[in-house]
C-alpha cells in the first residue's frame, strides 16, 4: 500500500519561500508520478506540480512555472516542492498524491486530481499579505 506524508507547511509573508516534503513508501516497481495539488477554501482540489519517476519528467500549472520546483531525493524516498515568491493567492492546503502504473499513458501535463488514487493528509500554507 502506497502511503504520502506531507510536511513543510506554515504560515509565511507575501514573497517569502517555503519547501514541502512528501515522504512516500509502498511502491513495489518504478512507474509511477508524484504529484503536488493545492485546495483553497471554497475551491476545487487543482494541480500544482508533478514528476514522472522513471524518466524525471515535471510538469507546472501556469499559475506556478517559474516560482515553485519540485523535485526529488529518491535515497530518501522523498518528493519536495520549493515554493517561492509566495503569493496570499497560493494559500491553501497542499496534499500530495500518486498515479501507480501506467505513468507514461497519462496525460500529466494536465494535472487532474482524478487520476491520482493514492494521497497524503495535507499540509497547510498560509501566504499573508
Amino acid at each position: 500500500e502506497v502511503q504520502l506524508v506531507e510536511s513543510g507547511g506554515g504560515l509565511v509573508q507575501a514573497g517569502g519561500s517555503l519547501r514541502l516534503s512528501c515522504a512516500a513508501s509502498g511502491f513495489t516497481h518504478d512507474d509511477y508520478a508524484i504529484g503536488w495539488f493545492r485546495q483553497a477554501p471554497g475551491k476545487e482540489r487543482e494541480g500544482v506540480s508533478c514528476m514522472r519517476n522513471s524518466d524525471g519528467r515535471t510538469y507546472y500549472a501556469d499559475s506556478v512555472k517559474g516560482r515553485f520546483t519540485i523535485s526529488s531525493d529518491n535515497a530518501k524516498n522523498t518528493v519536495y516542492l520549493e515554493m517561492n515568491s509566495l503569493k496570499p493567492e497560493d494559500t491553501a492546503v497542499y496534499y500530495c498524491a500518486a498515479l501507480v502504473g501506467g505513468s507514461r499513458w497519462y496525460p500529466l501535463r494536465l494535472l487532474r486530481p482524478a487520476d491520482f488514487t493514492s494521497w497524503g493528509q495535507g499540509t497547510q500554507v498560509t501566504v499573508s499579505s
